[in-house]
C-alpha cells in the first residue's frame, strides 16, 4: 500500500472483554465467551447458546444514562470501541485535522423489538391473514419514532463522527461476514486517495435476539450444543455443527505513516495488503472449489507486495460450518501452494464466537496482537481431525511463533471475501 498505512489504536468490545489485554490473555489461555442467552428467552428455541458481551459499556461522551440505553446495543459496542480505539492512539491529546478525519464501519441490520413487532401482527390478524391497513395503524401507535431512527445500522458512524468531530469520509458498509474487513480495507483506500489521513474503521452487531437466531438456524447454520456451550463451536474438526453467534464492536485507528509520525504516535502494526472478490455462486454456500476465496487471497498478497513463504500465520474466517472450513481449506491450499502445510491457521471463532459483521475487524485485532505478542492463538475444541480439512489448525493450546506478517480471512454470506494482511512495522 502507498502511502503506507499504519495502525496506531485498538479498541473492542467482545464476548471475552472490553479491553484488548484482557481479550488477549484469554484467547492465549483458550477461554470460550459461550453460555446460556439471557438477552431473550430462548428456553422454547432450538439454539439456546451465544457469546454474549456480558459487561456492556456506560454511557460515552455527553450521553445520558437514558439516551446511552434507548441506542441499539451494537450502536453502543461501536461508539464505545471507537472511543477505546481514539484513546490508545493518543486522539484526544494530538488529534489529528477534523475535515481529515473519517469514519468507516462495518454495522450490519438492527431489528425491532421482537415482542412489540409480534404483538402489532397479532392485532392486525383477520382470518390468518395480516391487514396490512390494520398493521400500519398499530404500527404507528406502538413504535416510537425516536426509536425507529436508532434502527438505521450507519447511525454509529454519525455517533463516533460526532465523538472526533471527525468531518471527513463518513461510511457504514453491510456485506454479511465481511463488512467490518470490506470497512476497514476500504477506510485505507480512503486515506491512500488522499480524502483523509486518518480514519477509524472497525464494525459491530448484535444478532442475539429471536430474529437473528431463528433465522441462523433455519440456515442450519449454528451449533446445537446447549447443554456445552464452550465446546459448542468447533472450526475444522470432523464434529463441527455450526458456529456460536457472538456480538460486539471494535475499531482500529488507521494513519497515513507521516501524519502518526507529526503526532509522535506508536505505531502498532502495518497494514499492507487488501484483496475482495465475490463467489458468484450461491447467496448461502461458498463455492466448494475456493475458487474466488482463493483469488481473494492471492489478491491480498499482491497488493502488499508479499509471496506465499513470507506469510507466518492465518487467521481464518472458521465458522465452523461443513462447507465454510472445507471451502477455506482449498482456498488456503490453492493461493498458497505448498506453503500452506507450512504455515499455522487458527480460529479464534472457536472462543469469540461468530460476531457476524464484527467478525473480520476482530480477527484483525487478534493479528496485530499476535504479531506483536509472538504468540497465535489456539483453534480449541479441535478433538478429531476432519480429512477434508489437513491443515495446521493450532489444535487448543497456543504456540510460540515470531511472526512478521500474517493473512486474516473473511468469507461470508452471499459469497463476499475479503482478504487482510497486517506485517511487523519496520522504518
Amino acid at each position: 500500500m502507498n502511502p503506507r498505512i499504519v495502525i496506531t489504536g485498538l479498541g473492542c468490545v467482545t464476548p471475552l472483554g472490553n479491553d484488548v489485554t484482557t481479550v488477549w490473555q484469554r484467547l492465549i489461555e483458550g477461554q470460550s465467551g459461550a453460555g446460556a442467552i439471557t438477552l431473550f428467552d430462548a428456553q422454547r428455541f432450538p439454539v439456546r447458546i451465544a457469546a454474549e458481551v456480558d459487561d456492556p459499556p456506560g454511557p460515552i461522551g455527553n450521553f445520558t444514562d437514558q439516551q446511552w440505553q434507548r441506542q441499539a446495543r451494537q450502536t453502543r459496542f461501536a461508539v464505545a470501541a471507537a472511543d477505546l480505539a481514539q484513546q490508545h492512539a493518543n486522539l484526544p491529546n494530538h488529534a489529528s485535522v477534523p475535515t481529515r478525519t473519517g469514519v468507516y464501519l462495518g454495522c450490519g441490520e438492527i431489528f425491532p423489538d421482537f415482542n412489540r413487532f409480534a404483538q402489532v401482527t397479532r392485532q392486525s390478524l383477520t382470518n390468518q391473514q395480516i391487514a396490512m391497513s390494520d398493521f400500519m395503524k398499530q404500527g404507528l401507535s406502538e413504535f416510537d419514532a425516536y426509536d425507529e431512527t436508532v434502527n438505521d445500522p450507519g447511525i454509529a458512524t454519525s455517533l463516533i463522527a460526532g465523538l472526533l468531530n471527525a468531518q471527513g469520509p463518513c461510511i457504514n458498509y453491510t456485506a454479511a461476514c465481511v463488512s467490518s474487513s470490506m470497512a476497514i480495507g476500504e477506510a485505507a483506500a480512503v486515506i491512500q486517495r488522499g480524502e483523509a489521513d486518518t480514519m477509524l474503521a472497525g464494525g459491530a452487531h448484535s444478532m442475539i435476539h429471536p430474529f437473528g437466531v431463528s433465522g441462523f438456524h433455519r440456515l442450519s447454520t449454528l451449533s446445537t450444543r446447549n447443554d456445552s456451550p464452550a465446546q459448542a463451536a468447533r472450526p475444522f474438526e470432523q464434529d463441527r455443527d455450526g458456529f456460536v453467534i457472538g456480538e460486539g464492536g471494535i475499531v482500529l485507528v488507521l494513519e497515513n505513516l507521516e501524519t502518526s509520525r507529526q503526532r509522535g504516535a506508536e505505531v502498532l502494526a502495518e497494514l499492507t495488503g487488501y484483496g475482495a472478490t465475490h463467489d458468484a455462486f450461491r447467496i448461502t454456500d461458498p463455492r466448494p472449489d475456493g475458487r474466488a476465496a482463493a483469488r481473494c487471497i492471492s489478491k491480498a498478497l499482491e497488493n502488499a507486495g508479499l509471496e506465499p513463504d513470507q506469510i507466518d500465520y492465518i487467521n481464518a474466517h472458521g465458522s465452523g460450518t461443513g462447507a465454510n472450513d472445507r471451502a477455506e481449506t482449498v482456498a488456503v491450499r490453492s493461493a498458497l501452494g505448498a506453503e500452506a502445510t507450512r504455515i499455522p491457521i487458527s480460529s479464534t471463532k472457536s472462543m469469540t464466537g461468530h460476531l457476524t459483521t464484527a467478525c473480520g475487524a476482530l480477527e484483525l485485532l487478534i493479528s496485530v496482537m499476535a504479531l506483536r505478542t509472538g504468540v497465535i492463538p489456539p483453534t480449541v475444541n479441535y478433538e478429531k481431525p476432519d480429512p477434508e480439512c489437513d491443515l495446521d489448525y493450532v489444535p487448543n493450546e497456543a504456540r510460540a511463533k515470531d511472526c512478521r506478517n500474517i493473512l486474516s480471512n473473511s468469507f461470508g454470506f452471499g459469497g463476499q471475501n475479503v482478504c487482510l494482511t497486517v506485517s511487523r512495522f519496520e522504518e
